[in-house]
């Protein structure tokens, strides 16, 4: 099961799993977002990078606000990336709430493996997007699954973690993104 938004990281992330074999289950969700062209994005995406399938499941985060993404109070920056502190555009636990997701459909499926296109290179102030807190979320997902506590246990893959944003679009470009 891969996190599908329909981005530029998403879509290189499908492309890299699909490129490692995988039958890929692209999960999309809209949680509110201003941003709403990504979801039309995914659907493209999934079928042309082959995904078995995709879904978007919608949830109501915008609901919460507290995010210049999901609230229409808080203005979208639009110059550059801040450098320090979190950002106005973290949607407070949206990456647990999606991964959890992902994660209830993969043991739906049977599936062991979850793509997710965290990236910490061209960090941007997300907490959920740090190396620990993909361990800390594999590792939940070890203790909270009827799979794993049954020996199936579930592999989150970051590919991208650790490439900058250049270095993500020359990996896609290789594996045929039309991004």
């Amino acid at each position: 099961v891969i996190l599908l938004s329909g981005g530029l990281d998403s879509a290189t992330v499908l492309a890299i799993a699909r490129q490692q074999g995988y039958a890929c289950h692209a999960l999309s969700v809209d949680y509110g977002q201003r941003h709403r062209v990504e979801l039309e994005a995914a659907v493209r995406v999934a079928r042309a990078l082959g995904a078995v399938e995709q879904k978007t499941v919608r949830i109501e985060l915008a609901a919460f606000g507290g995010s210049a993404l999901t609230d229409d109070n808080i203005a979208v920056p639009t110059r550059g990336v801040q450098k320090d502190g979190i950002p106005v555009t973290y949607v407070p636990a949206r990456n647990t709430i999606m991964l959890s997701l992902a994660l209830a459909w993969a043991e739906v499926l049977g599936a062991q493996d979850l793509f997710f296109g965290a990236n910490a290179v061209d960090y941007s102030g997300y907490p959920d997007c740090r190396p620990e807190y993909v361990r800390a979320f594999e590792r939940l997902a070890d203790l909270a699954t009827k799979a794993a506590v049954e020996g199936h246990r579930l592999s989150l893959h970051t590919p991208i973690i650790d490439l900058s944003k250049a270095k993500i679009i020359e990996r896609g470009m290789t594996l045929g993104v039309d991004y």
